[in-house]
């Protein structure tokens, strides 16, 4: 059975663990190294238990086996009704509806919250996150070409948006 609840310090080497395959083996992210228990650790201090900034983890048989947050989209006042989130979830849970749950539960423990917009980049190709985030309300807005590099070569990144209030 899985659950959804609050992420915890406890799933820093869970989380490490799924963020770091997709660091290696995908251009999902563009970070190009790996991060530490104690990286994911510090990071989970970015959120609260209500508010604007949340990470969700989905949890089966005591293991965190992905993720859901919203976090800061920049850095100036002006953009505080705006987040960005994100999803990762480890691979073998990937094509199960899981990143459409989390992605709800998500929505719905930031609903209320002053925020008018939720982004999302998404490194194209990938047609299964882009699937996820048409299907979750976003839209596509925009495109940015060769963004970054990773692998040797130049990705896109859509931009996906999402009205929250």
């Amino acid at each position: 059975m899985t659950t959804i609840r609050r992420a915890e310090p406890g799933d820093a080497a869970a989380l490490a663990a799924i963020y770091n395959y997709y660091v290696r083996e995908t251009p999902n992210t563009f970070d190009t190294g790996e991060k530490s228990v104690a990286d994911r650790a510090e990071w989970l201090t970015h959120f609260s238990a209500a508010g604007r900034h949340q990470c969700l983890v989905a949890e089966a048989g005591g293991q965190a086996i992905g993720w859901a947050s919203s976090h800061r989209f920049r850095d100036r006042a002006a953009y505080d009704t705006t987040v960005e989130a994100s999803i990762y979830l480890a691979p073998d849970r990937c094509g199960q509806g899981l990143g459409r749950r989390l992605y709800e539960a998500l929505f719905e423990s930031i609903q209320g919250q002053d925020i008018h917009r939720v982004y999302a980049g998404v490194t194209q190709p990938n047609m299964a996150s882009n699937r996820l985030h048409a299907a979750l309300g976003f839209r596509q807005t925009g495109l940015l070409p060769e963004f970054g590099r990773k692998f040797g070569r130049y990705w896109d990144v859509a931009i996906w948006v999402r009205e929250l209030s």
